[in-house]
């Protein structure tokens, strides 16, 4: 499914944070928004993810209405059938093991659990020796690549991360960015990252810039 942010906006305190914003992301394609901290990214994600209203224009998501201004009906219901996200804060339950985070989200999101999912994406991000550990047990790495796994396993059409590599050396950098990318390919989803890292966008072949308010096709100036 196609995703479509049009003519969105969003002031605080009088300020405008997004102005007009315009992006189209085809099914099972894959962007990078960069912008520099503070730019309005996470702003722009949330309203994408229908987790807060822009002031206006809207966000659809195939036929359906993700975000308006006033709010939109389903948002809710759209986000758990179709959205898997990764959290610039990883937002893993700390009293819960990986597993048990996995298997959370997807009964919050579809209703149901598919235990062989959850161990088999476990698999295919390379933690499934964590499977039992405590969020606050897990190395860096370890944390995002649960995060991930935790945002696939929902079965997604669109994945969305809100700075992923923002606290990784070069190294990791590479392999979170490679993960995503794979992950994404493999379930068949599209793919959004939003950061100010630009060390990612070599893995991209279509980058969207944020400036002023404004999304713009190209490479940061």
């Amino acid at each position: 499914m196609e995703l479509e942010v049009k003519n969105v906006g969003l002031s605080f305190a009088g300020r405008a944070v997004l102005r007009d914003v315009n992006l189209t992301l085809p099914a099972q394609s894959r962007a990078l928004l960069l912008g520099p901290s503070g730019s309005g990214k996470s702003s722009l994600l949330n309203i994408i993810c229908g987790l807060r209203s822009p002031d206006s224009g809207t966000v659809t998501f195939g036929t359906a209405t993700l975000a308006g201004a006033g709010g939109a009906k389903g948002s809710d219901s759209v986000r758990k059938r179709h959205m898997g996200i990764v959290f610039q804060t990883l937002k893993l339950v700390s009293a819960l093991s990986v597993k048990a985070n996995l298997a959370l989200a997807q009964r919050l999101q579809t209703g149901s659990t598919d235990a062989a999912l959850v161990t088999a994406t476990l698999e295919r991000l390379g933690i499934a020796d964590r499977a039992s550990a405590r969020p606050h047990q897990l190395s860096q790495g370890e944390a995002q690549r649960a995060a991930i796994a935790r945002a696939l396993v929902v079965k997604p059409d669109i994945l969305i991360a809100d700075e992923p590599t923002s606290a990784l050396d070069h190294a990791n950098t590479e392999a979170v960015a490679a993960l995503l990318i794979e992950a994404a390919e493999q379930a068949g989803a599209s793919l959004l990252i939003a950061t100010h890292d630009d060390r990612l966008h070599a893995h991209f072949e279509r980058t969207l810039v944020l400036e002023d308010g404004a999304v713009r096709e190209g490479v940061p100036a």
